[in-house]
């Protein structure tokens, strides 16, 4: 794993505004000097083109499908329901919300992953006691990491964004519909997608400091983002049509944060049993709030040394 280089550790200062700034100043540092952020941006610039190129695919074989005939349903029930899978489909609002927020996936663990670096740096290098000891007042260290983490997430984020508005903008043009970014659906979309890139940042410090291993939590963080990703709809729908056989059993799966985040950005519904996006938004700002807490009090009270 790459490592970021031994950090500088923060000025003692008297506290206050200025205090605050420059603990900042000093945990960016930390980030701007690792040999791996290159790596990172390298990494979210590559997955976000892919990323881009799927989701682009999707939208044209969804805007570009031929209306359900009358002999497509098996029956008027099943015609309506063929019907308002093609509309919801063929919504070029809710494909845009989807094209502009490539890359979410793949952004989101690098903003995990530079967070963790972010504490467990400190353990590496065996500079975490200088760190604390120069700097009068330890929760002030860790609010300026969980800023820090914040503010580099938000970066991946404008990276990722900018990126998907350009790519999107052409790419509508040329398949001839409009881009809609002036619909709050699409905004929505774009502004979750800030948060929730923000909140994976505050997870990864919350991870950085139960783990202290650098390795130890970096494997650990992505296991648990993938198979949260990939496994939990195999695992609720399982639950759901082999053992507790109601709807709400699939609608639960919000509470994991991969999925918030998911049904946090998504213009319509991923299935019909999922969550509105306010609920998946409630979630990851619960987990961010936890995180952040549990993250504060366990670096309060640790031995560092």
């Amino acid at each position: 794993m790459t490592t970021m280089a031994p950090p500088v550790a923060p000025a003692r200062t008297g506290g206050g505004g200025s205090g605050a700034l420059h603990l900042i100043r000093a945990e960016y540092r930390k980030i701007r000097t690792t040999n791996s952020w290159w790596i990172f941006a390298l990494g979210l610039v590559l997955t976000t083109a892919a990323a881009l190129a799927v989701n682009m695919l999707q939208a044209h074989f969804y805007l570009t499908a031929a209306p359900p005939t009358g002999d497509d349903g098996g029956g008027p029930g099943g015609q309506a329901a063929a019907q308002a899978q093609y509309n919801l489909m063929h919504d070029v609002a809710a494909q845009a919300a989807n094209v502009f927020t490539s890359g979410l996936f793949f952004g989101g663990l690098f903003a995990m992953l530079l967070a963790i670096l972010l504490v467990t740096n400190e353990y590496y290098h065996q500079t975490a006691t200088t760190t604390f000891l120069t700097t009068p007042h330890r929760s002030a260290v860790i609010v300026a990491k969980f800023v820090v983490a914040m503010i580099a997430a938000a970066l991946f984020w404008l990276i990722t964004t900018v990126l998907d508005v350009i790519a999107g903008i052409i790419y509508f043009k040329a398949e001839g519909f409009g881009n809609h970014l002036g619909d709050w659906t699409v905004q929505h979309a774009i502004l979750a997608n800030l948060m929730v890139f923000a909140l994976w940042g505050v997870f990864g410090i919350g991870l950085g400091v139960l783990i202290r291993s650098q390795l130890g939590a970096t494997i650990t963080s992505t296991v648990l983002y993938v198979a949260g990703s990939f496994l939990a709809g195999i695992i609720f729908t399982l639950i759901r049509y082999l053992w507790i056989k109601h709807d709400w059993v699939l609608t639960a799966q919000v509470i994991l944060p991969a999925e918030a985040g998911r049904v946090a950005v998504a213009a319509t519904k991923a299935y019909p049993q999922a969550a509105p996006w306010w609920v998946g938004v409630l979630v990851l700002l619960g987990y961010g709030v936890v995180t952040g807490l549990v993250g504060t009090m366990i670096m309060r009270k640790r031995d560092i040394s």
